[in-house]
């Protein structure tokens, strides 16, 4: 009698025994989908919004290099500073005689527009404020009190571009934006507006002149200086009231002022003695829309472009607030990142050195005869090669195969192999934990080893894994497990990950006293043990993870055999590595939640919950969750900050990962050539492990009970290697 691959007791939820309902496979799908791609996008928008609104540009001082000047008109050339080319109109504007205009560049800004504003409205003068998008969006408070107090409003686009390089695209979102930022913030729509990177109409190029008539075509009049105060080199606030004096005594001006951009206060200063100078000299004060004799050059946004402006502010305020908490949690998390390298290439070394000077007494040497459970399902393609490793062990043992319900042949092929020390047993299928107790209820010692039947054995690895046994309180030991089908990319990707990650973590735990796992393709346990730990349970996706955790609570020590080399097969596709690891991530967290109550319990229980479970959760869950910041906001530098600083901090992150695992590999006694692979692995499959871990957590979040997924063997597992001896630390 045959039954099903998957029982039900064999789909645990997070919380065993819960007894939730499945929801519909294609509701699960949508949902460990839909959630990462929204959470992904949501992600991207606001960094984005936050990049574009908040890059840097720099001053007008930056102007263009020099460009041919043939086409710009002389009317233009030799006419005011005001250039009108809407419509079918080609007219120039000056200031009346014994007029000024002042105007101010590159706001608004939270420090220095007000001051300015403030003396303005205590002379009580008007003046006009040229307000990028960037600006008026993130400081919509100080747009709004410019407006109040009747100051004139003109656009100087979105992200200070000269617009003379700019693709027509280009240039039309910028208006774009700046209309909305500016009717967002501050209710308005302007038709004025000065081009960055501008001066006076004399200096005027081919390009630009294209430009200036294209913004004329959408209605735009165009601002240009008669006297510029050069007021961002901060030369005094004595020479910046000189520049702003007009050149003819009586002569009418346009001034160009700053109000953001920088430090500010000298022209703070300087405006506080212009304004009485030009005064007592008979000037009066007034604003673009007067010069050219229009009673106003902005008018309120109503309906649909106010609304669509105010959703554009929420969305930067939003993303203003979002940024620095993401910013804040990259700090979190690249410092647990480089907290969690330092702390497992100190506490390795201190594990090698133990290890290379073991006690004096260290106890005899564990010469009883072993037996080994292997629980096979659908194996043909691995068994052979699995049992003929494990026939020339140096260590006396007593092999038994459970099949589980194979239909391959997979237990006729371990008989006819007619191996003497080796027993099948069949049975019908139930699951891996209990083809494990039949196993564990069948073994003839005390001392079992549990490995996969996709794994070979080194002969010297059943000896070398048990002789920690020689400790009483030892009732679990955890071997080195290494990936045995590294020929192609993705099995050096694993390799490494095996090498660097998971061995380096057995040290760390091992010299802790609090490892979680033994892992189900090399370890070996006492058969009292597992008995008062309840033996292997079928609550958990990660049954390695449960007991390991269950004989921790139980009072039993758990070691780790770095010498007890086993070759596993590894994911040979995404597809099952994907599912591999999806399995592991929600196991894993499944046996964590299962053994919560050990963080409060006493003697080595207590050990164990305070100090193996929190790390675990640190550096194994929420670790990785936020890592993808490092990447996202890798790109986000590159995009929209400073590409070489950028660079270099995240190669400096690759640097110390490729020092961790040079470390990892010279202990454990491996070649350091497969490592040529990090950085793509840092690129590639780090990406997908991260993707794997968020469905997990969808999954233990939503409470699916996510079935049982095996792999698809190939049987390429290369046969081991002749042993090496690991260096010295």
């Amino acid at each position: 009698m045959r039954a099903s691959r998957h029982r039900s007791a064999d789909r645990p939820s997070l919380r065993p025994g819960a007894g939730r309902s499945r929801a519909p496979r294609l509701s699960r799908h949508r949902f460990r989908i839909v959630v990462p791609l929204a959470l992904l996008m949501l992600l991207l928008s606001v960094l984005l919004v936050e990049g574009y609104t908040t890059r840097g540009f720099t001053g007008d001082q930056q102007g263009r290099a020099d460009r041919p000047a043939t086409r710009v008109p002389r009317e233009v050339v030799d006419g005011g500073p005001i250039v009108d080319t809407t419509g079918d109109h080609l007219r120039t504007f000056r200031a009346p005689r014994k007029t000024i205009v002042l105007t101010f560049d590159d706001g608004p800004d939270p420090t220095w527009t007000p001051r300015i504003r403030a003396t303005l409205d205590r002379f009580g003068i008007p003046a006009t404020f040229f307000v990028t998008g960037q600006n008026a969006a993130r400081y919509r408070g100080v747009l709004r009190d410019l407006i109040r107090s009747g100051h004139e409003i003109g656009v100087h686009t979105f992200s200070h571009p000269d617009l003379a390089t700019q693709s027509a695209g280009a240039v039309d979102r910028e208006l774009a934006l700046t209309q909305l930022a500016i009717a967002g913030a501050g209710g308005l729509n302007s038709s004025v507006m000065r081009m960055p990177y501008s001066a006076t109409t004399s200096a005027l190029d081919d390009p630009a002149w294209s430009v200036a008539r294209r913004l004329g075509d959408k209605g735009y009049l165009l601002a240009f200086i008669d006297q510029d105060t050069r007021d961002w080199e901060r030369p005094g606030a004595r020479a910046i009231v000189e520049a702003a004096m007009p050149d003819v005594p009586g002569k009418g001006a346009v001034i160009l002022l700053h109000d953001a951009g920088g430090d500010r206060s000298q022209t703070v200063e300087a405006i506080e003695t212009l304004i009485p100078r030009l005064t007592a000299q008979g000037y009066r004060f007034t604003t673009l829309a007067d010069v050219v004799g229009a009673d106003s050059l902005t008018r309120p946004a109503h309906g649909l472009d106010q609304w669509k402006g105010r959703v554009f502010v929420a969305a930067v305020a939003v993303c203003g607030t979002a940024v620095p908490v993401i910013s804040a949690l990259l700090w979190v998390v690249g410092s647990l990142v480089l907290a969690r390298c330092a702390l497992l290439v100190v506490l390795a070394h201190r594990h090698a050195r133990r290890r290379s000077h073991p006690p004096a007494a260290p106890g005899r040497p564990v010469t009883e005869p072993v037996s080994v459970v292997i629980p096979a399902y659908n194996e043909r393609l691995c068994i052979a090669k699995t049992l003929r490793s494990l026939a020339a062990s140096d260590h006396p043992v007593e092999i038994i195969v459970v099949d589980d319900g194979s239909d391959d042949g997979t237990a006729d092929i371990a008989e006819a192999l007619a191996i003497a020390n080796v027993t099948v047993i069949r049975r019908p299928n139930g699951g891996k934990p209990f083809a494990l107790n039949t196993g564990i209820l069948l073994a003839s010692h005390d001392l079992i080893v549990m490995m996969d039947a996709d794994t070979v054995f080194d002969s010297s690895t059943v000896g070398r894994l048990v002789q920690p046994f020689a400790a009483p309180r030892v009732g679990a030991v955890a071997g080195n497990a290494k990936v045995g089908n590294r020929r192609r990319l993705l099995g050096r990707w694993q390799h490494i990950e095996y090498v660097m990650g998971f061995n380096l973590d057995r040290r760390m735990y091992d010299l802790l006293r609090c490892l979680p796992t033994v892992p189900g393709a090399v370890g070996a346990f006492r058969a009292t043990a597992l008995r008062e730990a309840g033996m292997m349970s079928g609550d958990t996706l990660a049954e390695d993870t449960d007991i390991t955790m269950a004989l921790h609570r139980a009072g039993w020590e758990v070691g780790y055999a770095q010498d007890a080399h086993a070759w596993t097969e590894a994911p040979g596709s995404l597809r099952e590595l994907w599912r591999q690891r999806y399995r592991w991530s929600y196991g894993t967290m499944q046996a964590a939640w299962k053994h919560r109550h050990a963080l409060f319990e006493s003697g080595h229980a207590g050990h164990f919950g305070r100090l193996g479970l929190p790390l675990l959760a640190v550096f194994q869950i929420f670790t990785p969750l936020l890592a993808p910041l490092i990447d996202i906001l890798t790109l986000y530098g590159l995009v929209f900050q400073n590409r070489l600083g950028t660079l270099l901090a995240w190669t400096a992150v690759l640097a110390v990962q490729a020092l961790c695992a040079l470390y990892a590999f010279r202990l454990d006694g491996e070649r350091a050539r497969p490592l040529w692979a990090l950085p793509l692995q840092q690129v590639v499959y780090r990406q997908l492990m991260y993707l794997v871990l968020i469905q997990a957590c969808l999954t233990a979040i939503n409470g699916y009970r996510l079935p049982w997924q095996r792999l698809k063997r190939t049987g390429d597992v290369m046969l081991p290697p002749q042993p090496s001896t690991p260096e010295p630390p």
